[in-house]
Order: C-alpha cells, then sequence, then structure tokens
C-alpha cells in the first residue's frame, strides 16, 4: 500500500519541475503553464468527490482496478498532447484519475489496530507524501534528459505494472453502506453539518496545502533566473531535500497516538510560517531555499498526519467519506495556493509569492490557535 500511494500520487506533481519546458513547447506564458499544475489538483479534488465515497459502497480493490485504467489513459493524453488546451484536458484527468492513495490510506486505517492508527496511517503516508517529493526529482531529470512528454511515457509504464501487483496482492474490502449512491453523496453533507471539528481541520490541512503549492508551482522559475539560471533538473533535486521530512511522517504518526496532536500541530504549523520567511530572505540563496524546503514539507507533513490520524477516529464506518471531505477541501486548498503564487509571480516575482505563503500560513496557525481544542484525540472523538 506505500509503495503504490507512492507511485500513483507522483503523476500529479511529474509536471511541476517541466512548466518552464512546456510553456517553452507551445509558447504560453508561465502563468499559463502553471495552470496545469492548478488543474491537476482541481482534478484531484473533483476525482476525490465523486469517487472515493464508493470505497464505502463498493468493493475496495474492484474500484482500485478499474480505476488504474482511467489513469493509463489519462497519462498517454498528456504524453501525445498536440497544443496547451489538450494538456490543460489531460492534467484535469490526471489528477481526477490518481485518487487511489485515498482509497488505500482509510484501507490502511480500517486494517490497523486502534491503539496503531496513527503509526500506521503515518506509515502508509510517508510512502505517499516521499512519492510527492520525488515525483518532482525524477521528472525535472527525464525532462532535462529526455524531454517532458518522456516522463509521461514512463509513468504510463509505471502504472501497469503497479497494476498486474496490486491485482495479485492487494487484499479485497467489503464495503458496510448499503444504500444508493445519491444517499451515499447526501450523507457527504450531514457529515460536514454533524462534524464542527472536521470542518476546521479540513480548512487548517487546506490553508496549509496552498502554501505547499504556492512555493512548488513557483520554485522552477525562480532557479531559471539570475542569478541561478538553472533548469527543471535543479528544481527537481529539491524534492530530495524535503524527502527527508517524508520519513519523519510515521514518527509523527506515533506523537498523535499518544494524545499530542495538538501541540504537535502547534509546532507544525508553526514551523510552515517560518519557512516562508526564511524563503522571503532567499530569493538568492541556494542554501537558504533547503532549509525553507526542510521546515515547509516538514511542517506540511505532521500537520497532515495529525489532521488524519483525527478524521480517522471519528466514524469508522465512514472513513472513505470523512477522508473525501478533508481532502477535497485539502486539494482546493492547493490548487488555490497554486493560482494565487503563480500570478503573484506573473504580478511581483518572488516577493509576491512569498507574501502569498506568509498569509495563507498564518491564516492556517491563526484557525489553529484560535478554533482547536488542546485535548487528546481520544477525548475529542468522544465528545463528537
Amino acid at each position: 500500500m506505500t509503495i503504490a500511494t507512492g507511485l500513483v500520487v507522483a503523476n500529479l506533481y511529474y509536471n511541476q519541475p517541466l512548466l518552464g519546458k512546456i510553456a517553452a513547447t507551445f509558447q504560453v506564458s508561465e502563468a499559463a503553464a502553471g495552470s496545469l499544475s492548478m488543474l491537476t489538483q482541481i482534478g484531484y479534488a473533483v476525482g476525490m468527490l465523486f469517487i472515493i465515497p464508493l470505497g464505502d459502497m463498493l468493493r475496495r480493490k474492484r474500484l482500485i482496478m478499474v480505476d488504474f485504467a482511467a489513469i493509463i489513459l489519462s497519462l498517454l493524453l498528456a504524453a501525445f498532447a498536440q497544443n496547451i488546451e489538450m494538456l490543460m484536458v489531460a492534467s484535469f484527468l490526471i489528477g481526477a484519475t490518481s485518487v487511489v492513495p485515498q482509497l488505500l490510506v482509510p484501507m490502511a486505517a480500517h486494517l490497523a489496530k486502534p491503539e496503531a492508527r496513527g503509526r500506521t496511517v503515518g506509515f502508509v503516508m510517508s510512502g505517499l507524501l516521499i512519492g510527492i517529493l520525488l515525483s518532482r526529482t525524477i521528472s525535472g531529470f527525464v525532462g532535462a534528459h529526455l524531454g517532458w512528454r518522456a516522463m509521461f511515457f514512463i509513468a504510463t509504464g509505471l502504472m501497469a505494472v503497479l497494476w498486474g501487483a496490486l491485482y495479485f496482492l492487494l487484499p479485497e474490502v467489503h464495503p458496510e453502506f448499503k444504500g444508493s449512491y445519491k444517499n451515499l453523496m447526501k450523507s457527504l453533507g450531514h457529515l460536514i453539518r454533524d462534524q464542527p471539528m472536521l470542518r476546521l481541520v479540513s480548512l487548517r490541512g487546506a490553508l496549509c496545502y496552498a502554501t505547499f503549492g504556492a512555493f512548488w508551482t513557483t520554485l522552477v522559475f525562480l532557479l531559471e533566473e539570475p542569478p541561478f539560471n538553472a533548469g527543471s533538473d535543479v528544481a527537481g533535486l529539491f524534492g530530495l531535500v524535503g524527502a527527508g521530512g517524508a520519513l519523519a511522517a510515521a514518527y509523527m504518526g506515533r506523537l498523535s497516538d499518544k494524545g499530542n496532536a495538538f501541540s504537535v500541530t502547534t509546532i507544525s504549523v508553526a514551523m510552515i510560517v517560518v519557512s516562508y520567511l526564511v524563503f522571503g530572505m532567499s530569493s538568492q540563496s541556494i542554501l537558504g531555499l533547503v532549509i525553507g524546503v526542510i521546515l515547509l514539507d516538514l511542517g506540511l507533513q505532521a500537520t497532515h498526519i495529525a489532521n488524519q490520524s483525527f478524521i480517522f477516529s471519528i466514524l469508522p464506518e465512514a472513513r472513505n467519506r470523512l477522508n473525501t471531505v478533508y481532502m477535497v477541501t485539502y486539494f482546493i486548498g492547493g490548487a488555490s495556493g497554486t493560482f494565487i503564487a503563480s500570478h503573484a509571480w506573473h504580478l511581483w516575482k518572488w516577493d509576491g509569492v512569498v507574501a502569498v505563503g506568509l498569509v495563507l500560513s498564518s491564516l492556517a496557525l491563526a484557525v489553529h490557535l484560535l478554533f482547536m481544542r488542546e485535548k487528546p484525540v481520544a477525548q475529542e472523538v468522544a465528545e463528537v
């Protein structure tokens, strides 16, 4: 499950270090190329909204196998795109179909013992987060040496191999929801209405992920300018820096298991704020950018693990739907951060991106401190 989440989620981020090359291929602006990253994340949110709830209604393995076929077709469409509009459509479809990780993470929570749920989710999430970060390293290298289309062909091959592995190795999980798809989707609204902490956790996650999208979408533009004058391969290498933070995800899950979610999250959100202060002083410093990336990725990942550990503890029979509400909100936040930062770069360059990140991360910290309660997860759930 950990390997599968990492390989599938990587599809969402291959395009980010390649945006400069894509802009040059189709002779469009950097802001227009940046919209590809935004559309991928919007597609992911749409896919989660309409596909992930089915994990509570249909047999999980069968749903995953069907979805893989759609992933492969979407990647091939991107590889053969003849204009920016066709690549935009493909980017949206890649996002909409690459939702398998959000079926596997609740499955892992379902199979885990309650006292080890945070650790288990953290372990599977470490694969997902490493996939997010190393995808940029791989695509940056492939783009620099083989061209951006080659990355999508390689991804297609990886998905075909992974489909075969999961077909033979993945266990089946039978659903507990017995109603119709219409009632299933209606229940999402009921969960949003009846679970105030779910709303707050989702908002906190969305604001944090918006800062993540803002940085990674515009980093390649910064590195292409003086004094760096670097290509997509150098931008991708920053993923290696952030991968160290991803390895800490399982540890953050163990801290959440011990009832330290509020304190851990306070520190982790504060790290995101500090990372943007560092970025603001590092427009001409590779070392400063490296330090900022470590703080940003570790802060985001720790917050995300704490968020998911909480929501998977609320209603066991509705884990996929709870995850849908959280992750749709999360990726809407990411898409918004990408969109705002792309235009901030166009207007004010790196200073504009830093300002966007500081505002969003400060809002996340304010939401956390003002509205979240300093109580162990078990007590939160008992009260709900």
